[in-house]
């Protein structure tokens, strides 16, 4: 019987029809991922990192599977190629990007994918869907809840639910 994990995937995208972006990755995610069991509001903030772009749409799935990190991993970056992703520079405007935020409770670092992601500690839009939908859910490096760490979050970036 095969093993089933839970991921939590974030969506963003800040080009063309930012929306229907969301919807068309969820759709590819439900057909090739797995089970969404849950997906938080859709909130709207401002560029990290590269601030001179159009704000970005964000949205974070909770989604029951029976692929291996990994193998999610290889799938979602599929789903973003095909979707007219171009990786050209760090932090560049993008129809679509898809991030595997926690795996279970596993702890990975390997050259291709590193879980936890290591920056959602560091970073409100990231937080605020994932304490939407999955509040005390523990980080398993930090130890705390997304609750304690949204809290103690310093990004000042404006996170608006839409």
């Amino acid at each position: 019987m095969p093993q089933i994990h839970t991921v939590y995937i974030l969506l963003g995208s800040n080009m063309g029809r930012r929306k229907s972006y969301l919807q068309k990755a969820s759709k590819h995610i439900r057909k090739r991922v797995g089970i969404i069991t849950c997906s938080s509001s859709i909130y709207q903030t401002a560029a990290w990192g590269n601030t001179n772009q159009p704000d970005f749409l964000n949205q974070v799935l909770e989604v029951t599977t029976e692929s291996t990190a990994s193998a999610c991993l290889h799938l979602l970056l599929k789903i973003e190629s095909e979707m007219g992703r171009v990786r050209s520079e760090k932090n560049a405007p993008r129809t679509i990007d898809l991030d595997i935020l926690y795996f279970d409770g596993l702890i990975l670092n390997t050259p291709d994918l590193t879980i936890p992601h290591p920056f959602i500690s560091e970073r409100r839009f990231v937080l605020t869907p994932l304490q939407e939908i999955s509040p005390d859910y523990l980080h398993p490096v930090h130890q705390k809840s997304n609750t304690a760490l949204l809290q103690q979050c310093s990004d000042t970036l404006n996170v608006k639910k839409l």
